[in-house]
């Protein structure tokens, strides 16, 4: 028995030994042959570990204590194509560090501590396509930090201490297709440093305190197609040239403090095909807000505290597929709101306080094709259907709730009024209907006058018009128009205002021609015939007085200034003067 053991022992021994793993397998990692997969998170790692085979496609990395990376740590893996560095503590990383990986197309290095990115990190990455190196504690990019990047697509450089960019940061990167600049302490942003990205499709600008958006800012990046702007709480405006030299496809501005549609900024979007302007305090969308939007299909406005859609607000919108106006406050929406609901395929009203009338039955009418994504609209008046959604109600509901009653002015009285200038005055229009009818009133001079009307005219509560400081231009025929989904109706006023009499323009009155004037401010031709009447009156004495020296010159040239004078001696008692001296004499004096 002990024999055969020897044996068998001398023949286990003679036997060749099973060849290891082609490269082996570091220590704590895991390792697959078949996808060349090396995994390592998790592991306490304080350095690339040694041992990795040579033919690693990709390695992980994450989630360990790296703290710094040298340029012989990744020397030995010239087949890596994906590399994930991210949630370390790498705080530096050297020039030269990922020279040896020539065929890597994904870096991560997210969650790390780096503070600065020096020239020649990236030297030799001619395929990278995808850097990610948000939530770090970057202060500043510097220029040409990206330039070997030329295959680059994809750059997340969000959640970072950025305070500046400089101009020529992203030079290099033509190829750039995603930019991603989120949770910085930006304060603006450099159309020149985003010029060098001209083949750019998707920027994403989110949690930034930028207050503004100037009208350079993406001039340069014609063939941007997606922008989003998210959580800017200081922007209140988007300027009409801000957008200006875009074609995009889709825009989309969320928690702003937007307080109106940036109607004159979309106006050059005509290609824009979805639009997100939700949760921004909007509280209306005027008339023809969309109208150069022609190809839009997609429009939000959910969370923006809407109580009030004009008619034809959507006018224009010829292709629109999706409306989303949900959580606002709205109490309806109109059919005559749109350019046509015959396109309309996906509704969103829900979370509003709907009054269920005649103006929605539009939309109960189609309530079993129109796709509401789940979030069924409800009534939220009256009390009898309270809490009913309107795809459950049913047919007899309709000729009880859904049913419009044509606005009535209840007092059709004349009303003639004649007043003084600077005088109050007002006209009632009391109207019913169902429902509640909105009164609106024309003027004279065919202005139209609503509650939202600011000036020395504008309509009460109730449908009363107020005029303050009555003027004789304001005289004339004033119209009363009452109107909800059920029709309209009229009503005629008139007002005659006569001038202040002069007796009655006293200073204690406030009558004084100064105030009259001031209230009737000179026009034109007025300035023009007061000017020409200045300049001929002034010509005039300058004409007369050259003329006046004209005639004083030329009597001056004939004046003499020598004249005879003729004197006799006066006689005197005595014996007489010899003969000559007795007659008369001459001589001549000069007047100084």
């Amino acid at each position: 028995m002990t024999c055969w053991l020897r044996v068998l022992s001398l023949q286990l021994l003679l036997l060749p030994a099973a060849p290891p793993p082609a490269g082996g397998c570091p220590a704590r990692c895991e390792c697959s042959a078949q996808t060349r997969a090396v995994a390592c998170p998790r592991r306490r790692l304080t350095a690339v570990p040694d041992g990795i085979p040579a033919e690693t496609r990709l390695l992980e990395l994450s989630r360990n204590r790296i703290r710094c990376l040298n340029p012989g740590d990744l020397a030995a893996l010239p087949q890596l194509e994906e590399l994930d560095l991210s949630e370390n503590v790498i705080a530096h990383v050297e020039p030269g560090a990922f020279a040896n990986l020539p065929r890597l197309r994904v870096l991560r290095l997210r969650a790390n501590l780096l503070k600065l990115i020096p020239p020649g990190v990236f030297t030799r990455l001619d395929n990278l396509t995808l850097l990610d190196l948000s939530e770090n504690k970057l202060v500043i990019l510097l220029d040409y930090t990206f330039q070997d990047l030329r295959s680059l697509r994809r750059l997340e450089v969000g959640d970072n201490d950025l305070v500046f960019i400089s101009r020529r940061a992203f030079a290099g990167l033509l190829a750039l297709e995603e930019l991603t600049l989120e949770r910085c302490n930006l304060t603006a942003l450099s159309g020149e440093s985003l010029g060098h990205l001209r083949g750019l499709g998707a920027l994403r600008l989110r949690h930034l305190a930028i207050a503004a958006l100037e009208d350079q800012n993406f001039r340069r990046l014609p063939g941007l197609l997606h922008l989003e702007i998210d959580n800017w709480p200081l922007l209140e405006e988007v300027a009409a040239g801000s957008l200006h030299g875009l074609n995009l496809t889709s825009l989309s501005v969320t928690h702003t403090n937007i307080t109106a549609v940036p109607a004159a900024a979309l106006r050059h979007q005509a290609h824009l095909t979805c639009l997100n302007l939700s949760h921004n305090p909007i509280s209306t969308v005027p008339r023809g807000s969309f109208r150069d939007l022609v190809r839009l299909r997609e429009l939000h406005l959910a969370g923006a505290l809407l109580a009030v859609v004009e008619p034809q607000a959507f006018l224009g919108l010829r292709q629109i597929r999706l409306l989303n106006l949900s959580d606002n406050l709205l109490s309806t929406l109109e059919e005559s709101t749109f350019h046509s609901v015959n396109t309309l395929e996906t509704l969103r009203v829900d979370g509003n306080p709907l009054a269920c009338d005649c103006r929605l039955l539009w939309i109960v009418q189609r309530r079993k094709t129109l796709n509401f994504d789940g979030r069924l609209p409800a009534c939220a008046t009256p009390a009898e259907v309270r809490g009913d959604a309107l795809r459950n109600l049913p047919d007899s509901v309709l000729f009880e709730y859904f049913v419009c009653r044509k606005p009535q002015i209840r007092e059709r009285r004349l009303q003639h009024v004649t007043a003084t200038a600077g005088d109050a005055v007002r006209f009632q229009c009391r109207a019913e209907g169902e429902p509640a009818p909105t009164v609106a009133w024309v003027t004279p001079q065919h202005r139209a006058v609503t509650a939202a009307s600011a000036g020395r005219a504008r309509v009460l509560p109730g449908g009363t018009l107020a005029i303050q400081d009555a003027r004789p231009q304001d005289s004339g025929t004033y119209t009363c128009v009452a109107s909800n989904a059920g029709g309209n109706d009229t009503y005629f006023a008139t007002l005659t205002v006569q001038p202040e009499p002069a007796a009655n323009r006293t200073p204690g009155e406030g009558r004084n021609e100064t105030q009259a004037a001031a209230r009737a401010p000179l026009d034109l031709t007025t300035i023009l015939v007061s000017t020409a009447m200045g300049c001929i009156t002034f010509l005039g004495v300058v004409l007369f007085c050259f003329l006046l020296l004209f005639v004083w010159s030329r009597g001056r040239g004939q004046h003499k200034n020598h004249f005879s004078v003729e004197y006799s001696f006066r006689k005197v008692d005595g014996q007489a003067t010899t003969t000559g001296q007795g007659g008369a004499r001459k001589f001549n004096m000069k007047m100084i």
